[in-house]
């Protein structure tokens, strides 16, 4: 069955996505002729708003939240935090609403039961979260929410395929000759490190080389620590996979602080291929990571403006000077 959205309704009443939204929402300057012809094209087709958009047209939500699951508040600063905030806003936007960012704190659920109260909430993506957190979602706040990031029960999730990307890094390494590779993951609560690791122990396995793994925070501070705990480890380790960008900045910083010559005698990856890290022309290693892509169509799902075909997105290795 196929899903009436937004954009079919604009077409049909011969308007702008943007008048037909006004007119469906009951705001802003709209023409006779216009309302008219759009209320008869929503009828026509059977048009009903997703959860999140009748409860914007209503009155009822104001925002989206993207709302930070971690244990600590410290990644509501997270590059990754912001580009979500930033292309989940260009979406909402259009609709005529906006982003607010929260950290969901040390209990969860009772700050996920106060969203599902808060009629000011028209939806929310949950990201950088706990695995524990997506089933704390209250059923009432369920068809409102998206996970960015693996989440197997309660909400839908739009990630990208990182097991591949990864995976397709460790290749990249070992077939460059190196053979004592060291995967830097993230912490243990994320969902996605133990995706991470079990992507990279495949590979190594394959190559029959054994697990060597160091785990940290998500931060560069943390990077450095686990690439010095890592050399301590094994001494003659000669690349390092890191789970994010940022782990690997920090990584790159101890080593060449250290007086190891990357790549020559270690080479490092990362993982997002952050805009910030590209455009400063540091030449790390990475696979890429559609953060704006996935936001944008969970934002997009969300509101009711257009359902995703994949929620699931491709990573694609970026080689460049580090390995």
């Amino acid at each position: 069955m196929t899903t009436t959205t937004l954009d079919d309704v604009a077409a049909a009443a011969r308007v702008s996505r943007s008048t037909a939204s006004r007119v469906l929402r009951g705001a802003g300057p709209v023409s006779d002729d216009a309302r008219r012809a759009v209320l008869d094209a929503a009828d026509r087709l059977g048009y009903v708003p997703h959860p999140g958009a009748r409860s914007l047209a209503s009155g009822r939500g104001e925002r989206i939240v993207v709302a930070v699951g971690s244990p600590s508040p410290d990644l509501l600063a997270d590059p990754y935090v912001a580009r979500v905030v930033a292309s989940a806003g260009g979406v909402a936007d259009a609709e005529g609403t906006g982003v607010a960012l929260r950290w969901l704190g040390g209990a969860p659920g009772a700050e996920l039961d106060r969203l599902a109260r808060d009629p000011g909430v028209g939806g929310v993506l949950l990201v950088d979260y706990a695995a524990h957190v997506p089933p704390l979602v209250p059923r009432a706040l369920a068809p409102r929410v998206a996970a960015i990031g693996p989440a197997d029960v309660g909400v839908r999730a739009f990630d990208v395929d990182a097991a591949a990307g990864i995976a397709a890094l460790v290749r990249h390494v070992l077939g460059s000759g190196r053979r004592e590779v060291v995967m830097l993951a993230g912490p243990a609560w994320l969902p996605g490190t133990r995706r991470a690791v079990d992507a990279y122990a495949a590979v190594v396995a394959a190559a029959g080389e054994p697990r060597r793994v160091v785990t940290a925070d998500l931060t560069a501070g943390a990077g450095a620590v686990g690439a010095r705990d890592a050399r301590r480890r094994w001494p003659r380790l000669d690349a390092v996979v890191a789970m994010s960008d940022t782990l690997a900045l920090g990584a790159l910083r101890a080593l060449a602080e250290d007086g190891v010559t990357v790549p020559d005698d270690v080479a490092v990856t990362g993982f997002d291929d952050q805009p910030l890290v590209r455009e400063a022309g540091l030449g790390l290693t990475t696979a890429t990571h559609p953060v704006e892509q996935i936001a944008a169509a969970a934002t997009a799902e969300l509101l009711g403006r257009r359902r995703a075909e994949s929620r699931t997105f491709p990573s694609h290795v970026v080689a460049r000077a580090t390995a």
